[in-house]
């Protein structure tokens, strides 16, 4: 066979195949449209379709819109699912779909955990409601608060809580929970303590710059009461690892003291007066209790010099009110 035979057989059989090559090879197009379109999806595709678009338009202003979202992501991924397996028969697409799907549960799981409700006890809600409720404290940092390094203690009608000059103010810091407290400086009335108000606001505050003081006041039952304590070092290193808590801690300490300056300007306050006067304090609460309580005691030991030293403070605290009222 010649040069010619051979190329003339190569025209004819490429002339033969080439209908067959170009039935089963694609032949390009330069048209950009569509000209057959396929027949629309099954009806559950397109409402797996719409809970993604409703998952994705939640705002995120909302106050679950995270589980919202993830719900409708685990629906639109179940729904997917049931397309591909049931009407369209495609594996890749279950099985990716069966991914998303397991990654939105897990994700929808934690959520929940972290929105379960958390149970305080009986005896700490009303500190809670009252306190650190108002101010966003979440229920659970609260538990882990009064849960591991705290403990309930009673004092009965008559028992000292603290001695001036013999007792440490290093050691613990409380809230009083039930009953009412009396202090005392040397046999002279100071002020009451109620419920949800610290019993030891000054010395704590004061300790925070002095270490190894003793109480100059004496607090002493005056009913049957029961208080909330915290060892004060663990307290310490617990607040440095939370620093939201240790900002509340300071506001409610502060505030704490501020009533105590009140209650001491006006002997008669009772616990109904105090609640009012919360939304009405403007005094400085740099004022330390402690330099109060030196004041006292450096004034005069005589009934005379006490009563002088508490009509000066009123006065003081008169001005200043009117001042900010002004």
């Amino acid at each position: 066979m010649n040069y010619t035979e051979s190329s003339s057989l190569t025209e004819s059989t490429a002339i033969g195949f080439t209908p067959e090559l170009e039935s089963i090879m694609p032949v390009p197009s330069n048209e950009t449209t569509c000209e057959n379109w396929r027949e629309i999806h099954h009806l559950v595709f397109h409402v797996a379709n719409i809970c993604f678009a409703v998952g994705l338009v939640i705002p995120t202003t909302l106050h679950l819109h995270m589980i919202f979202l993830r719900g409708m992501l685990t629906l639109g991924c179940t729904l997917y699912i049931v397309w591909a397996t049931l009407y369209r028969c495609a594996l890749d697409i279950m099985i990716w779909n069966s991914v998303f799907l397991g990654v939105n549960i897990l994700h929808l799981s934690y959520l929940l955990y972290k929105k379960r409700p958390v149970k305080i006890e009986k005896e700490l809600s009303g500190i809670y409601r009252r306190l650190f409720e108002p101010l966003r404290v979440p229920p659970d940092l609260f538990r882990r608060l009064t849960g591991q390094f705290c403990m309930i203690q009673t004092l009965k009608k008559g028992q000292t809580y603290a001695a001036e000059d013999k007792t440490s103010v290093d050691d613990r810091l409380s809230i009083l929970l039930k009953g009412k407290m009396k202090v005392s400086y040397r046999g002279h009335f100071l002020h009451n303590i109620y419920p949800c108000a610290f019993i030891d606001s000054p010395e704590f505050r004061s300790t925070q710059m002095h270490k190894g003081e003793k109480f100059q006041v004496t607090i002493i039952a005056d009913d049957n009461c029961r208080f909330l304590c915290w060892s004060r070092e663990r307290l310490t290193y617990f607040l440095e690892s939370e620093p939201f808590l240790y900002e509340i801690f300071r506001y409610l300490i502060g505030k704490d003291i501020t009533n105590k300056l009140y209650s001491l300007n006006d002997p008669t306050l009772n616990d109904k007066k105090a609640k009012k006067l919360e939304h009405q304090l403007s005094l400085c609460t740099q004022i330390s209790m402690l330099e109060m309580r030196n004041s006292i005691a450096s004034s005069s030991d005589s009934d005379e010099g006490l009563h002088q030293f508490l009509r000066g403070t009123s006065s003081m605290s008169s001005l200043r009110l009117f001042s900010g009222w002004t």
